[in-house]
């Protein structure tokens, strides 16, 4: 299995901001990154000024050079480790997949439950992960038997080109066909041509609810197969027996980390009325500590949002609260600096139902409640459509218990005293409801990507039917 080099996590976690757009790439050759110093290792991936768009073992296509995600030095680090993580991960866990063989009520039968490749795995993933969300699900399938047809966000296109390149290398390397790891880059077209595709046997899709339905209801019209990963708007609950030195650093990571740009990012605190005074102030004490900057920094701990279409909606989303009576205590406005830069944003004063609060804005923006009482919270944190991550703080046993049991959390992630954020590749990534349903990375997750067989073996010399029936 292949290693992704370091120089690999420092190229994907960088952004850089050029002028443009441009519709003739040859017109502006000084403007394009390969052409610059710093972007140098942009031609030993083979690239070109004219840089073409689509890697299926040779190159073919053309389109722009993208900008890229932007998130923050030691994430893009940690993204990329992650690739590596699930790889030796799965490594592991390919000599363990398969099924049980199973008792027979006919005497000299067996059975046995077979395991093959479902073929054809097309992962169309998002602009927040670019590295790690297909690394947990090229590496399953690999191991799977499959082969891949990744498609990622249009703007981050180098760093699908770059992990391809990698990824065809070691293959190659291994006297096996790049291909077997293909690349597609384009917009919704492609997506769609990948939905509709029956030569697609599984398409693993993470993005937006909105996309997501689409999505699987374009695989489903042909009967195909989908992985949904979508939207989340999770919940941290702060009972009044919580610890805070855990409480605060981990919605200030859940909150903020990936400035507010991660499908498991805290969009809602509930804090118990008897401390919420005091946890909202010591979260604005943690905010203004935040060391703001350059991603390239690694003393930096926040960047800038994605694109300019991030800050209109985060810009929207703060009125939008005000309005349905919340008030701003830290932030909510945009920064005074090059880039799409916004201050993270603290709300208190909504309603716990406030249309707002129950719309995910990729932002980091935290809505903070007030409750009473165990069942309520419980209510609350289940009410929104999403059911990705959750996490309570408390040091209750029999409420821990309660949390995880079937009154408890709804979510495909239900945490006890850390964050939201920042799963463990062992586990199954993936949420209910208007999440999709859909599960990644570990546990049982790899049967996602292959095909069950249920096969019953007859080594004697007779033919008895099930249930005792006689036909002769």
């Amino acid at each position: 299995m292949w290693r992704l080099p370091r120089a690999l996590c420092v190229h994907a976690a960088k952004t850089s901001k050029l002028p443009g757009p441009w519709s003739r790439p040859a017109a502006f050759m000084s403007t394009l990154l390969i052409n610059q110093p710093q972007y140098a290792w942009l031609k030993e991936l083979g690239l070109r000024e004219e840089n073409e768009g689509v890697y299926n073992g040779s190159w073919g296509g053309r389109g722009e050079v993208s900008l890229e995600m932007g998130k923050i030095l030691v994430e893009g680090v940690g993204e990329v480790q992650e690739y590596v993580d699930i790889c030796d991960y799965a490594v592991g866990l390919s000599r363990m997949i398969g099924g049980p063989i199973l008792p027979s009520e006919r005497p000299g039968h067996a059975l046995i439950e077979q395991w093959n490749p479902v073929g054809l795995v097309g992962i169309i993933t998002a602009f927040n992960f670019p590295v790690a969300v297909y690394g947990w699900n090229n590496a399953i399938a690999m191991i799977c038997g499959n082969v891949c047809l990744w498609k990622g966000a249009p703007t981050t296109s180098l760093i699908s080109v770059a992990v391809t390149k990698i990824i065809a290398k070691v293959l190659e390397d291994n006297k096996l066909p790049g291909a077997i790891c293909s690349l597609t880059c384009g917009g919704a077209d492609i997506g769609t041509a990948m939905a509709k595709d029956e030569q697609v046997n599984l398409l693993s899709f993470t993005g937006s609810t909105q996309v997501g339905k689409q999505v699987a209801l374009m695989v489903q019209e042909r009967f195909g197969r989908s992985l949904l990963e979508l939207g989340g708007n999770n919940a941290i609950i702060a009972f009044e027996d919580a610890d805070l030195s855990l409480v605060v650093p981990s919605a200030l990571f859940a909150a903020v980390g990936t400035a507010g740009q991660r499908c498991t990012t805290a969009r809602r605190l509930f804090v118990h009325e008897s401390i919420h005074d005091e946890v909202v102030n010591r979260l604005k004490k943690a905010y203004a500590q935040i060391r703001v900057g350059n991603p390239w920094d690694s003393n930096v701990l926040y960047g800038p949002l994605h694109t300019k279409q991030s800050v209109s909606m985060f810009l929207g989303a703060v009125e939008e609260a005000k309005k349905e009576g919340g008030t701003v205590v830290y932030g909510g406005k945009v920064m005074d600096r090059p880039g799409n830069y916004v201050e993270p944003t603290i709300v208190i004063g909504l309603a716990h139902d406030a249309s707002i609060a129950h719309t995910e804005t990729f932002a980091p923006i935290l809505y903070v409640f007030k409750f009473k009482n165990e069942e309520e919270v419980f209510a609350w944190n289940n009410e929104v459509k999403q059911g990705l991550s959750s996490s309570i703080f408390t040091k209750d046993l029999g409420r821990i218990f309660r949390w995880l049991g079937p009154k408890g959390s709804d979510c495909g992630i239900v945490n006890v005293n850390i964050p939201t954020s920042g799963a463990e590749i062992g586990g199954a990534f993936g949420g209910e409801k208007h999440t999709g349903g859909g599960r990644e990375s570990g546990s049982d997750a790899w049967k996602h990507y292959m095909r069950r067989s249920t096969c019953t073996i007859n080594y004697s010399k007779d033919l008895p039917l099930a249930q005792g029936i006689k036909f002769q």
